[in-house]
């Protein structure tokens, strides 16, 4: 797949970073309070990871309000998740319906062998049959590059920070520099770590994107979902928006960015449909694409790459 390599070498230094910065504060707090060994801080770190990484699904599933979704209610559904898992080369995934108000498909589980592929009810009157598998094949790119370990791993290190930060900020030593520069340094990591997990987000999407072309799904059908699910997200009420704003991660859009989406959608649906045909995507990678200011800082405090960044990497995936 085109470019694959550069993404992969931004996760690994992405990686490197997080926990190098978790080393360095984890080693200071442990000089700082006598701790004859890191061994001790790191083993809890660990024990965090583990409890996020083996609890997690079944946190995603109840707040996500999943049930299964049984092959008698959804054949076709059922069809294109078995297909496009022998496409990816991975046991098939369990296929859940996601009482949500709001369009859209998610990823979930511990590994690729115990994956999960939700949908949730508004999507199915809103996407065709090739954008629903698109969307799928989105989905079944994370569980086979395993999105669900580096999520959890990841992102478990700024709590990590900020739990740290909080206890010498707060720890009640105020004439104590030590604690003090501790505690700041802790929460300068935290932000740090939250930008960085941003960043590894972002780029697996990249990833899962160009996984449901290698799957056999055209650029454009995925482009034209992404379309549909942005005007999904901008008319769902501000309630529905913020109870799922701790999971906007797992989506196939950043539904928080919905409506800057549809603004940037517009630009290169030319003749107004509400969808993007291969002909309008093939206009799109011949022009140059320049991101505002504005939308470049948004990028980085969003869970998912700049919509018309992301919509000119799927066309030059195909043309």
């Amino acid at each position: 797949m085109k470019g694959t390599w550069k993404l992969k070498l931004r996760m690994w230094i992405t990686s490197i970073l997080m926990f190098t910065t978790v080393y360095i504060l984890v080693m200071l707090a442990g000089t700082y309070l006598g701790v004859g060994s890191y061994m001790v801080w790191m083993a809890a770190s660990l024990i965090i990871v583990f409890l996020q990484y083996w609890f997690g699904p079944s946190l995603v599933k109840r707040s996500m309000n999943v049930r299964p979704l049984s092959e008698a209610e959804a054949p076709q559904i059922h069809k294109m998740v078995a297909e496009l898992a022998q496409e990816a080369g991975i046991p098939k995934p369990e296929v859940g319906l996601s009482e949500v108000d709001i369009p859209n498909a998610f990823a979930y589980g511990r590994s690729k062998r115990s994956g999960h592929i939700a949908i949730t009810r508004p999507i199915l009157g809103l996407l065709d049959q090739d954008e629903l598998r698109a969307v799928i094949g989105h989905e079944m790119g994370h569980i086979k590059h395993n999105d669900m370990i580096v999520t959890t791993i990841v992102s478990v290190i700024p709590m990590i920070c900020y739990y740290v930060a909080l206890s010498f900020m707060f720890s009640g030593d105020r004439d104590n520099g030590g604690t003090i520069l501790i505690g700041i340094l802790g929460y300068v990591f935290y932000l740090i770590g939250q930008l960085l997990v941003l960043f590894i987000s972002r780029t697996r999407e990249y990833y899962a994107d160009e996984a449901s072309v290698e799957f056999g799904n055209r650029p454009a059908a995925l482009v034209s979902a992404l379309y549909k699910l942005s005007y999904g997200a901008a008319r769902a009420n501000k309630e529905t928006i913020a109870d799922l704003n701790t999971n906007r991660a797992f989506f196939v859009n950043d539904i928080n960015n919905a409506k800057n989406d549809i603004v940037d959608f517009r630009q290169i649906d030319f003749d107004g449909d509400g969808r993007i045909s291969d002909e309008e995507l093939k206009r799109l990678v011949s022009s140059d694409v320049k991101i505002s200011k504005k939308n470049g800082i948004m990028e980085l405090l969003s869970t998912h790459p700049d919509s018309l960044k992301r919509v000119k990497r799927l066309g030059e995936l195909e043309y």
